[in-house]
């Protein structure tokens, strides 16, 4: 897999660039599909309009609308009730999954629950990840971003990367998301993990971990 996992999506040069490296052709010849999921399932982000803002691209957060070829949406809370012949293939065959933030284990339950986590290793779209679209590929989040109360109630997720994700360093809104409570957060997590701030990305391929940054992180290696 190709994953590009970032605290707030394509905000700057560096991280742009890092985006059409990964991509085997130009943004303008590159199909994507964006899935707006996880937005439902955190009160500050959804439903509503910043819902609409992400899938219209005009949200703050560069994702939808860098200029690709289409854009099509794929919620995955509809995915199950609806036939995998009518939404498989057109995963397999898009370049570009562009999954926004929101609540991480409201996002991963419906991966699972939609069969879309279990297509992902095999994909051959890059993952372009936002906030909780880059948690969710964690093996956990730990309880500090616990927020939507999973069915098994723990705080695990996707676990296609062996390191956690901090989001948003030291951000101007989010008092509380300092580099302290970073550390007591990475202690908890007990294995690798990352704060970034919001000029911040990790770059993923076949499980070599890049950062990509104009801005502020850490790895922790606890």
């Amino acid at each position: 897999m190709k994953l590009l996992l970032t605290s707030a999506g394509v905000n700057n040069k560096s991280i742009h660039d890092v985006l059409v490296d990964m991509l085997d052709k130009p943004i303008a010849d590159s199909n994507a599909l964006c899935i707006p999921t996880a937005m439902y399932g955190h009160p500050w982000v959804g439903p509503g309009v910043k819902t609409w803002q992400f899938i219209s691209g005009k949200s703050e957060n560069p994702m939808v609308d860098l200029g690709w070829k289409s854009v099509g949406v794929l919620e995955l809370t509809a995915l199950p009730s609806i036939s995998r012949d009518r939404w498989v293939p057109l995963v397999r065959e898009t370049d570009v999954l562009l999954v926004a933030g929101g609540d991480a284990l409201f996002l991963y339950h419906w991966m699972r629950q939609s069969g879309l986590a279990d297509l992902l290793p095999s994909l051959k779209a890059l993952y372009v990840g936002m906030s909780a679209g880059s948690m969710v590929m964690a093996p956990n989040i730990g309880e500090l971003f616990v927020g939507w109360t999973a069915p098994t109630g723990s705080d695990e997720t996707l676990g296609l990367v062996d390191f956690s994700i901090f989001p948003h360093l030291e951000h101007e809104m989010l008092p509380n998301n300092t580099m302290a409570a970073a550390e007591s957060w990475a202690t908890e997590i007990q294995g690798q993990a990352y704060a970034i701030d919001d000029q911040t990305a990790i770059k993923v391929i076949d499980g070599t971990v890049e950062v990509v940054s104009e801005g502020k992180w850490r790895h922790f290696t606890l």
